[in-house]
């Protein structure tokens, strides 16, 4: 217990905003390595890359981001919780990851890896680099995704479709019938985007909209021109349908600036025997469709990430080890069993 909570409170301490991930995944490496772990580096962009570790040739894949959010802060403690960016999102569950991997080598267990990936509290950049580049003697048929869900599994997330809406009008003095206007013709848009449904599934229950921001004219007494706003959509449906119904409100004068972005829901598998919930945030595992059939689950509430009051509790760190070992030895159990 107690090298577990250093090395989490070690690594709060070292800064690691999106972008600025290096100086963690040394040190994670220097600690892998240190066990007995096969190390290398996958180098993502000019001074960031992802780390690998593995014992053998990997069935299961331990996988957390690197990154964290802005702004960086250091660590604190009491007698329950460690508390810092990072702490539950997800150097949380980067030391509980890495003390199963211990606890899994003293036991006689190999057939496991790593993959700490850069990127994902921005554009999962990390996560869609190591699909591309899965080769031997990676051939992981299961990847353990880590994420604060107060340690228990997850049943699925919802998708992400993320778009630009720009109107095109006329500009001219408001007095006057002209126009059309590009704020009018945006906020008709906007009126009937929220007003639509958005899809129901049997898992991920009902897709939702937000109009997160919208700008656009240059004053009361002018007819705008130009109008703008950032949409998105938490999907339950597959990205073309998402944006073939955004279309459909869009008119003429109203288009989608650029390129979409986004991903369909994702089905997690449960272990037998743990209760399963659906959660709304998204994770690297859109990206890694070659990494094997995902399971999501750490310690850590959803509700402390991201936040000045971030943190993680000692003991449901220690939980997270237990589930994570269990987990690793049933499905190594599992590939073993069909041969």
């Amino acid at each position: 217990m107690e090298r577990l909570i250093d090395d989490l409170v070690d690594w709060i301490e070292i800064p690691s905003v999106t972008g600025a991930e290096a100086d963690y995944g040394d040190a994670l490496e220097r600690r892998l390595v240190a066990l007995g772990f096969d190390c290398e580096r996958q180098e993502v962009a000019p001074g960031r890359s992802n780390l690998l570790a593995r014992a053998g040739r990997p069935e299961v894949v331990f996988c957390t981001h690197l990154d964290t959010v802005p702004p960086f802060f250091g660590s604190r403690a009491d007698r329950d919780f460690v508390y810092g960016r990072g702490s539950c999102d997800a150097k949380g569950q980067a030391s509980a990851m890495v003390e199963a991997g211990r606890r899994l080598l003293a036991q006689g267990v190999d057939g496991f890896g790593y993959l700490f990936t850069v990127g994902e509290e921005i554009d999962s950049i990390g996560a869609a680099h190591a699909d591309a580049q899965l080769a031997e003697p990676w051939t992981p048929h299961h990847v353990l995704i880590g994420e604060p869900t107060g340690n228990r599994f997850v049943r699925g997330h919802k998708g992400i479709v993320k778009v630009t809406l720009e109107a095109e009008g006329v500009a001219g003095h408001s007095s006057q019938d002209v126009g059309p206007s590009a704020v009018h013709e945006l906020v008709r848009c906007a009126h009937g985007l929220v007003e639509s449904a958005w899809g129901q599934h049997p898992v991920f229950g009902p897709g939702t909209l937000n109009v997160g921001e919208i700008q656009g004219g240059v004053a009361p007494n002018v007819v705008a021109a130009h109008a703008r706003a950032e949409v998105l959509v938490r999907s339950v449906e597959e990205p073309d349908v998402v944006l073939e119904r955004i279309r459909s409100h869009c008119g003429s004068h109203v288009h989608i600036a650029g390129e979409a972005k986004g991903y369909a829901p994702v089905e997690f598998a449960v272990p037998d025997g743990h209760e399963a919930e659906v959660v709304a945030f998204g994770t690297d595992a859109p990206h890694m469709r070659r990494w094997g059939t995902p399971l999501l689950c750490g310690p850590g509430a959803i509700l402390d990430a991201h936040t000045d009051g971030e943190k993680v509790g000692k003991r449901e760190l220690e939980e997270a080890v237990s589930i994570y070992v269990e987990t690793v030895q049933g499905l190594i159990a599992k590939e073993a069993s069909r041969g």
